[in-house]
């Protein structure tokens, strides 16, 4: 039988919680009405999950998380809340929470959740995973654009500047015009450059440039 601790400041959320929990087949060990005092009710009650609301007065659910999470032989956390924000699904799955649900979540939804993360795995709604989907796609890219700004500086100031000109579409005899040079040194440089890269034509350059965000301005 799995057993939850209930974290929330609601007198009627907690009393709820628990009636739906049970009816599911849930056992719930203990009650905790503030952040601080999660610590303290894992040890007493030794729960295999701890349900956890995030916005209490005295200790937010994130720290009581890390807080949890730090204990020997942790339990695992899994969030119920009513706030979805990215900031807030990201910083408590940062302390260790292993699920994020809403309060709002169907009772099978929650019994199931807390079934799932007993057993070490993971429940998220559709609007925190949507969060943490966005955040490591922001992450990703971060890192493909450093990625290519690290690769592109081997390139001299004149080649990186023919480099860019190529990206934005412009043709040899535009580029020269533009920096006074002849078409053939254009060409000169826009070969160092490639060569430096070892890319083999205009697009792959043209792609990198694009991706270490240099294209546009």
């Amino acid at each position: 039988m799995t057993r939850v601790l209930v974290v929330d400041d609601d007198a009627l959320v907690r009393t709820l919680l628990r009636t739906i929990l049970e009816q599911q087949g849930v056992t719930v060990v203990g009650d905790a009405t503030d952040g601080d005092e999660v610590v303290p009710a894992v040890q007493a009650h030794r729960p295999d999950v701890v349900l956890m609301d995030l916005r209490m007065a005295r200790m937010s659910g994130v720290e009581a998380t890390a807080a949890v999470t730090r204990l020997p032989d942790p339990p695992a956390v899994l969030v119920l809340t009513s706030f979805d924000a990215e900031d807030l699904v990201l910083a408590a799955l940062h302390a260790g929470a292993r699920g994020y649900l809403a309060k709002d979540s169907a009772p099978a939804e929650i019994a199931d959740a807390v079934h799932a993360v007993a057993a070490g795995g993971s429940r998220l709604s559709d609007r925190a995973a949507r969060a943490l989907v966005d955040h490591v796609g922001a992450d990703s890219g971060a890192h493909r654009a450093a990625e290519a700004r690290r690769r592109l500086e081997v390139l001299s100031d004149r080649e990186l500047e023919v480099a860019v000109a190529v990206s934005r579409g412009l043709s040899n005899a535009v580029i020269a015009a533009q920096g006074f040079v002849s078409e053939a040194t254009v060409k000169t440089q826009l070969a160092r450059a490639m060569t430096k890269l070892g890319l083999e034509n205009r697009v792959q350059l043209a792609t990198l440039v694009d991706r270490a965000g240099l294209a546009e301005g």
